[in-house]
């Protein structure tokens, strides 16, 4: 039968063992291997989670009025889901709680108390005093997309009558559009380009930049069209922001590794140093 690591060290134990000696390693306390230069017990951190994502709109809204309560005496960790650990907390919660949700996402970690999307200071402050905020309606499956701008009347009238139907069964939602106003908006000619991955170089987001430049002309008509300048430097930027993360979690990983060798090395010597004495070498 092989043996274990222990089992051959017990053994080399016994047999170096001097009769009329105590056991080689009597007297040598046992090290913990894990430590952790964070002491902070669970007790004394806040239950009161603010989750948010880099790059969303309400979680910038919702982000002052955060740090306004906290100013105020309230605790209220923020939480950034693109930390591997903060992304694996969410989930646990939701997964504890039965929640749907993405971001932002305030939550009390020991009652499951939550509330899911923006949401003004008033309700936040229910919140934190442990009222339920009710969920925003929501509904029951997608509206049918408008047709685009010169579709033809067979089109419109087709889109209308699965308009009015969708409507019918989500009428549970507030300020619903009727089929008439939503033609007379402004609408697109075609579908816009898919925004460029995360991952794309300078070249590949500025060759995505042309198509998004030749579709904004053609679709001229269109209020609030943002120019294809700043699009292209906010991606980039956004882009370099989520590759400074990355390396900032790596880093840190490897700076956790490194830690926990150094910790069982110094472990390891200080036995080795107290078996030393033990025997008489120095």
């Amino acid at each position: 039968m092989t043996k274990t690591k222990d089992e051959e060290m017990q053994t080399i134990v016994e047999e170096t063992k001097v009769p009329g000696t105590p056991p080689l390693t009597e007297g040598i306390e046992e090290i913990p291997i894990k430590q952790t230069y964070d002491e902070t017990s669970e007790e004394e951190l806040s239950s009161w989670y603010f989750f948010y994502s880099q790059g969303c709109a309400f979680c910038k809204q919702a982000d002052p009025i955060i740090d306004e309560l906290n100013k105020t005496g309230h605790d209220i960790l923020k939480l950034d889901t693109a930390e591997k650990e903060n992304f694996e907390l969410k989930k646990e919660l939701l997964e504890k709680y039965n929640k749907q949700c993405g971001t932002p996402f305030f939550i009390n970690a020991e009652t499951g108390n939550s509330v899911c999307g923006f949401t003004g200071k008033d309700n936040i402050l229910k919140w934190l005093d442990g009222e339920d905020i009710p969920e925003p309606p929501r509904p029951k499956s997608q509206p049918p997309r408008p047709p685009y701008h010169g579709a033809s009347k067979e089109e419109e009238e087709k889109w209308t009558k699965e308009y009015k139907k969708w409507s019918k069964e989500n009428e549970h939602l507030p300020n619903l559009q009727s089929a008439e106003e939503i033609l007379e908006r402004p609408r697109p000619k075609t579908e816009p380009p898919k925004p460029p991955a995360p991952n794309l170089t300078d070249a590949e987001i500025d060759e995505w930049g042309k198509g998004y430049d030749k579709w904004a002309k053609e679709n001229s008509h269109l209020p609030g069209l943002q120019p294809v300048e700043s699009l292209l430097d906010r991606f980039k930027k956004n882009r370099d922001t989520q590759k400074q993360q990355v390396q900032q979690q790596v880093q840190q990983t490897g700076n956790d590794e490194v830690l926990g060798f150094t910790v069982r090395l110094d472990n390891l010597e200080q036995k080795i140093d107290k078996l030393m004495k033990h025997l008489g070498i120095n």
